[in-house]
């Protein structure tokens, strides 16, 4: 394997937003070095391969998604309009057991452009049951770092022939994805275990999934208590909610991420904050598919892990990290008064919170010498966003993904000036739309 040496860079004259663990604000540069931040500081050496001038521009870690779809990506506009279980069962469970390498392939692709275009330089993704391995290789490709889960389904309801996988098959295919793709470049990417929610996946298969994870020390992500006909649903089957359901199975611990619970129960929050079981907010998606508020702010007070995620393009219909932190204050503003989910809050949610719900605080979310250098440059000098004397609440509640001019990770320029680096955008959105055409053909 051909070994990648980053070269020096430097992010001169910024306002750098998310300076150590209390995200703290300081004019100045940033070096980096071997993909690491090398100094912090006001004038810097200007001994570096490549400088990016940040005059005028916030400079603030990269956003960490940890829960998003990219094989849905090019189902965008495909399944609107709908709940939770008709539109799984009408729409994405069908274009997902349709899927070839193909259509695969241009959907993620088109997924990591997006992130990488938004600002996000870090995202938990759960796939569909097959072609796991091409997320993987086109994430190395693409530079973001990426944690990727493939889809485990064996049992339900309703669900496509072919997204139906014996559970040896499955397992037998995520411990080859471990083997050759947890840990690659340089640490950058990671393997997940994704049972897709609980009555997807047999008891047999759920305990052979978490006796893994916790011999590999590597994540569980699924869904749970998303919506309240799935609820009543899981209740029907098993004689309990989604989250008790894992606690009786003993999946429930700090390496257990869990999309969306909107409908947690007091019992499941508590189980929740004692487990310290991570809680995965996708406000979008709630609210386009009619599922609830989650009850974030309380469970931030009561100390349950939360962090944001845009879900797929399936249900938001976007993957913009900063729709999710502007969406996520103002739900809770309704619910609990306007001092809820205040900007501080939210934007650390959307980085370093992030960072720890994946197990990667020592190593990103925030701008600390020694941390991997994955950073983003913002440009608040817009009509939306001037003036902006409080940067951490113009970024939550003014910014837009398209003030986002460059992004780094690792060390590794992904774009510059708004134009990506390592993905043919035009390349990608002649594909897009074919493969969908394709896709839905076989349906």
């Amino acid at each position: 394997m051909v070994q990648v040496i980053y070269l020096g860079l430097l992010i001169a004259n910024g306002t750098l937003v998310g300076v150590g663990p209390r995200l703290e604000i300081q004019q100045g540069d940033l070096r980096i070095e071997d993909g690491r931040i090398q100094a912090i500081g006001s004038r810097l050496e200007r001994r570096a391969a490549s400088v990016l001038d940040a005059a005028g521009r916030m400079v603030l870690p990269g956003f960490v998604q940890t829960h998003v779809h990219l094989c849905q990506t090019i189902m965008r506009g495909a399944a609107d309009d709908l709940a939770l279980l008709d539109w799984l069962k009408r729409r994405v469970w069908p274009l997902e057991a349709a899927h070839d390498e193909r259509s695969v392939k241009a959907s993620v692709q088109l997924g990591l452009a997006e992130l990488i275009r938004g600002g996000t330089t870090t995202a938990l993704t759960m796939e569909t049951v097959h072609h796991t391995e091409i997320a993987f290789e086109e994430a190395r490709r693409s530079g973001l770092r990426t944690i990727v889960g493939k889809c485990f389904m064996n049992a339900g309801r309703d669900v496509p022939k072919r997204l139906l996988q014996p559970a040896r098959q499955s397992l037998q295919e995520s411990e080859a994805l471990h083997r050759k793709w947890h840990g690659t470049s340089d640490g950058r990417i990671r393997l997940a275990l994704a049972p897709r929610f609980v009555l997807s996946c047999t008891e047999g298969l759920l305990r052979d999934v978490d006796a893994l994870a916790r011999e590999w020390g590597v994540l569980v992500h699924t869904h749970a208590a998303e919506n309240r006909d799935e609820v009543r649903w899981v209740r029907q089957h098993l004689g309990c909610g989604n989250i008790e359901a894992f606690e009786r199975l003993g999946m429930l611990h700090c390496r257990t991420c869990l999309a969306h619970c909107v409908w947690a129960t007091d019992r499941e929050q508590r189980l929740l904050r004692d487990r310290q079981a991570k809680v995965l907010h996708c406000p979008s998606s709630n609210l386009k598919l009619g599922s609830g508020i989650a009850p974030v702010w309380k469970m931030h007070q009561a100390g349950i892990p939360v962090s944001l995620g845009a879900d797929g393009a399936a249900c938001n219909n976007n993957l913009d990290m900063f729709q999710e932190m502007r969406m996520a204050a103002l739900l809770q503003k309704v619910v609990r008064g306007p001092e809820a989910m205040p900007a501080r809050v939210v934007l650390e949610m959307a980085t370093l919170g992030e960072a720890k719900a994946l197990g990667l605080e020592q190593e990103i979310g925030s701008l600390e010498v020694g941390k991997r250098a994955d950073v983003i440059l913002v440009n608040l000098r817009n009509l939306h966003s001037t003036p902006h004397s409080d940067p951490i609440s113009t970024l939550v509640y003014c910014a837009r993904s398209s003030d986002v001019e460059a992004s780094v990770v690792d060390g590794r320029v992904l774009m510059r000036d708004k134009e990506l680096v390592t993905l043919d955008r035009e390349k990608i959105l002649r594909e897009a739309p074919r493969a969908f055409q394709r896709l839905a053909a076989r349906v």
